[in-house]
C-alpha cells in the first residue's frame, strides 16, 4: 500500500488548533462564517465575497483544528481548498444532477439503501463534522430518514427479513455525529440480526475533531459481535497531524480495522494520484 505524504513547505498559522474537551465543543466552535475564514487565513476580501454566494446554497462548516493545519496566505491550499466555498459551485452545467450516485434508485426504506448484493447502508444522521465541497449528498432528503433508534426499527426489520445481507454501513451525514450512547445502542441492534457479520463506519470525524475517538466509542466498537471497520476519509497528507494519529491509533490498538476512502479532487490530490498511477504501473 503506498504512503501518501508531502514535501509541501508549511507555514505555522496564527492561531493554533484548540484541544477541547469534548468534540461536541470543537463542532460548537466550528468556523462557520466566510469572512471569519478569510481574515484567519489572510485571504483577500474577494474570495469572503465568493464564499458567501456560494454558501447559500450549501454553508460553510469547518472546525478550527482543521482550519489550523491550512497554510494562511495560500488560496490554493489543499485543505481549504476543501471547505471553501467557490462561486463555480453555482454555475448551471448542463447534465448536472443533484444525486449523481442515483440513491434515489437504491432506497428499500428512509434511510436504507441497497445498491450491492450482501451489504446495506443505514444513512444515519444529516449532521457532518465538515462540510466538504465536493459532497455528493448535500441535496439528501435528510428530513425524511430516522433520528432515532426507533425510527430506524422498520428499516432494521427489513435488514432482519433479508438473510442475504451480511454486512451494514453506517453513513449519512456522519454516524459519528451520534453520542456515543445511541451509536452504541443502534449497534446492539444491528448485533442482534443473526445473519449480520460486518459493520463498516463512514466516517471524516477522527480527521476534523480528533477528540471524537472516545473510550466509550473504541468499546462499543471493540465488543460487538460484529466485525468492525472504520473507513476514514483524508484527501491529503496535511490532514493527518499527530493528533489525528494519535486518535485513529486508538482504532488500530483495539485491533479494528482501519481503511481511507479518498476523492480525487482537481487542486488538492490529484497530481499525487497520478504519480501514484504511473509509480504503480
Amino acid at each position: 500500500m503506498p504512503i501518501l505524504s508531502t514535501t509541501l513547505p508549511t507555514v505555522r498559522p496564527r492561531f493554533a488548533g484548540s484541544r477541547y474537551a469534548s468534540w461536541q465543543e470543537a463542532m460548537k466552535d466550528a468556523v462557520r462564517d466566510a469572512d471569519e475564514l478569510c481574515r484567519l487565513l489572510d485571504l483577500p476580501v474577494e474570495f469572503a465575497s465568493a464564499a458567501k454566494e456560494a454558501s447559500r446554497q450549501f454553508r460553510l462548516f469547518a472546525p478550527r483544528g482543521f482550519v489550523a493545519r491550512m497554510r494562511p496566505g495560500d488560496p490554493t491550499d489543499p485543505l481549504l481548498r476543501q471547505v471553501l466555498p467557490l462561486a463555480e459551485e453555482t454555475a448551471d452545467v448542463p447534465g448536472f444532477t443533484v444525486d449523481p450516485v442515483r440513491d434515489d434508485l437504491a432506497e428499500r426504506h428512509p434511510g436504507l439503501l441497497h445498491k450491492y448484493q450482501g451489504r446495506v447502508l443505514l444513512v444515519t444522521t444529516g449532521t457532518c463534522a465538515v462540510h466538504c465541497r465536493y459532497c455528493f449528498r448535500r441535496y439528501f432528503p435528510y428530513d425524511e430518514t430516522p433520528r432515532s433508534v426507533a425510527d430506524w426499527q422498520p428499516a432494521l426489520d427489513e435488514i432482519r427479513a433479508d438473510e442475504s445481507l451480511h454486512e451494514v454501513i453506517l453513513s449519512g451525514g456522519d454516524p459519528l455525529t451520534i453520542v456515543d450512547t445511541t451509536l452504541s445502542e443502534l449497534i446492539d441492534s444491528l448485533a442482534d440480526i443473526p445473519h449480520l457479520r460486518r459493520l463498516r463506519i463512514h466516517t471524516r470525524l477522527p480527521i476534523v475533531i480528533p477528540e471524537r475517538v472516545t473510550e466509550e466509542l473504541i468499546e462499543t466498537l471493540r465488543d460487538s459481535r460484529l466485525t468492525p471497520f472504520v473507513v476514514l476519509h483524508a484527501n491529503h497528507a496535511n490532514e493527518l497531524d499527530s493528533q489525528v494519529a494519535a486518535a485513529i491509533g486508538q482504532f488500530s490498538d483495539a485491533g479494528i480495522v482501519l481503511l481511507n476512502q479518498a476523492v480525487l479532487l482537481a487542486g488538492v490530490n490529484d497530481s499525487v494520484m497520478r504519480r501514484l498511477r504511473f509509480a504503480s504501473g
